[in-house]
């Protein structure tokens, strides 16, 4: 029996990336360019040289989190329309991102438990939604969205300089107190829509392994590429 994504996949429309003609929410010129692929640094997902497994800042400091996997740079044509998604209340587009998700972890290890990065009830009530659960619900492991959670509201990572957003999340997240034991000895992967300095995602393992978890793992949308020049 076809689910409802797939019907919807057979039905003609409007491509959401490049608004030209097709079936299903993004066309066939646009799924052959998000599954374009690059070298990317096995821990935060950077994209490296080809033959090169760990950028350099991973090399010196390894983050918390043993893989990253990362289904599209942040970058145009992409960019915008994660914008649309994560700022302006298009949450139909949760299911074309999740189909992109599912195909970059495709060979991702398997983890007992999926939680999407939690907001905090006031960004909750701007959006209206939380993208990363949007996400995490629709990638067909068993997900949770209330098991980790976002202990106080904090600036936005994007108007902090890369050396304060560290500090800016310290101490932001937190397992819940009733449900410590579902964390301890699982292998959990973390489901956010953009990862670009890394420090929210290291926070958010650092407090699962601190609850106990056998390991953490980043499936991410999007990677903010490099600076030029870095």
């Amino acid at each position: 029996m076809p689910t409802f994504a797939a019907l919807l996949d057979a039905l003609p429309g409007q491509c959401s990336l490049c608004r030209g003609w097709g079936r299903g929410a993004l066309c066939g010129d646009c799924r052959r360019l998000a599954a374009i692929t690059r070298p990317r640094c096995a821990r935060c997902a950077i994209a490296v040289p080809a033959g090169q497994p760990l950028c350099g800042a991973c090399l010196r400091e390894p983050p918390p989190f043993e893989r990253t996997f990362a289904a599209l740079d942040y970058a145009e044509p992409w960019s915008g329309l994660i914008r649309r998604f994560k700022f302006h209340g298009h949450s139909e587009l949760a299911s074309v991102f999740a189909g992109l998700l599912r195909e970059a972890v495709r060979d991702a290890p398997v983890p007992d438990l999926v939680l999407p990065a939690p907001l905090s009830a006031t960004r909750l009530r701007e959006r209206g939604f939380n993208q990363s659960w949007e996400l995490a619900r629709r990638l067909g492991a068993p997900a949770d969205a209330h098991l980790l959670l976002r202990m106080r509201d904090t600036p936005h990572q994007a108007e902090l300089p890369l050396d304060r957003r560290a500090a800016n999340v310290r101490g932001a997240f937190a397992l819940e107190p009733l449900r410590l034991r579902e964390v301890e000895g699982q292998r959990i992967a973390i489901v956010d829509d953009v990862l670009t300095s890394g420090a929210t995602a290291a926070e958010m393992a650092r407090t699962l392994l601190a609850g106990g978890a056998a390991g953490v793992q980043l499936w991410v949308l999007a990677r903010t590429p490099a600076p030029a020049g870095a």
